[in-house]
């Protein structure tokens, strides 16, 4: 869909590319976040899910707890598989916690409630066997 007045301007509407990127599982999703307020588009909020959007503009959208930023580099012409998705932005964010420990859940490990055979050995340590 071309904008009138631009030659080779191409854009998009907003709540329809975030959805062929597959940020959002359905376009109705996509279309209440931008409604909503939360979605910045080049750093000015936008309130219209209708935001013509164009390669090389910069989202940023809340995704679950995380926020995502991400450059438009092209636009979709249909809603294809995460190969091709991925092809239409490149990922500004920040990298995502990849451990328990850094996505602020303490390990197994170090600390909460012991695991039955650990739990097990720690009564034998400690002498509690209830055995009468």
């Amino acid at each position: 869909m071309a904008a009138p007045g631009g030659e080779g301007s191409v854009t998009l509407r907003l709540d329809k590319w975030l959805w062929q990127a597959r940020f959002f599982k359905t376009r109705g999703l996509a279309a209440k976040v931008a409604a909503a307020g939360q979605v910045r588009v080049n750093a000015a909020r936008v309130s219209k899910p209708a935001q013509a959007v164009r390669p090389g503009d910069t989202l940023t959208f809340p995704q679950g707890r995380h926020v995502r930023v991400v450059r438009v580099v092209a636009l979709g012409t249909r809603r294809g598989p995460a190969d091709e998705a991925r092809t239409l932005y490149d990922d500004l964010s920040p990298p995502q916690p990849t451990s328990p420990a850094e996505a602020g859940r303490p390990a197994p490990h170090l600390g909460g409630r012991p695991e039955k055979r650990a739990r097990r050995r720690l009564e034998r340590f400690r002498g509690s066997d209830t055995q009468d």
